[in-house]
């Protein structure tokens, strides 16, 4: 959901250090960006930045990138980071169909969490597991296809489960209640909210080699 009317949202985007300012130079080259041979995992639709910026702190030998659509929303994660220094972090401020003209076979995992679910069968198509950006997906990977999805709403965890099984990817992992069967789950701002009210968080890892 888009966050409406934050103060000097742009200039706060615009001055971050952690934000790729210029996103189509770099395809290709995000290794250089980083200045390692670490792979690289990313996440779209971000957020605030709970779980993009916690894991680049538990796994310093991973480089992260969180995307995100809305400069109003990133410059709340822009803002957690002050005065904190993660090499291994960057973020982008983008739509994800661009995901093709930005990245090109250099992303090792995909993480999707709290999307939103589309809900109404007219929208189908714009739910980030869909038909249309599956093979967006392709062009950015590099070696196998790794997908993980978390989210609160059924519909969209039954839809996905759908989508990647039919465009050819294996579910490896699978869980209907997340909180309850890995204690070392990296939460998102959305997911420690919906935990805190008894709402349980749907749990995918799928895979296409």
């Amino acid at each position: 959901m888009r966050l409406r009317n934050v103060r000097n949202a742009k200039e706060i985007v615009d001055n971050s250090d952690y934000v790729v300012h210029n996103p189509f130079e770099y395809k290709g080259k995000y290794k250089e960006l980083f200045g390692n041979e670490n792979p690289i995992h990313l996440e779209v639709g971000m957020g605030k930045g709970d779980f993009i910026i916690n894991m680049a702190l538990k796994y310093p030998d991973i480089n992260f990138i969180g995307l995100e659509k809305y400069e109003s929303i990133v410059c709340r994660a822009i803002q957690k980071l002050e005065n904190k220094e993660i090499k291994n972090l960057k973020l982008i401020v983008i739509d994800a169909l661009e995901l093709g003209n930005i990245f090109d076979k250099e992303i090792e995992c995909l993480y999707l969490n709290f999307s939103d679910p589309w809900p109404k069968k007219r929208h189908a198509r714009r739910r980030l597991t869909s038909e249309v950006f599956l093979p967006i997906y392709d062009q950015i990977f590099k070696g196998d296809k790794l997908i993980v999805q978390k989210t609160d709403n059924v519909g969209l965890f039954e839809s996905s489960i759908v989508s990647l099984s039919t465009y050819g990817y294996v579910i490896e992992e699978i869980s209907l209640d997340l909180a309850s069967t890995d204690k070392d789950n990296v939460e998102t701002e959305y997911e420690s909210k919906f935990k805190a009210q008894g709402i349980r968080i749907n749990y995918l890892k799928a895979r296409k080699k």
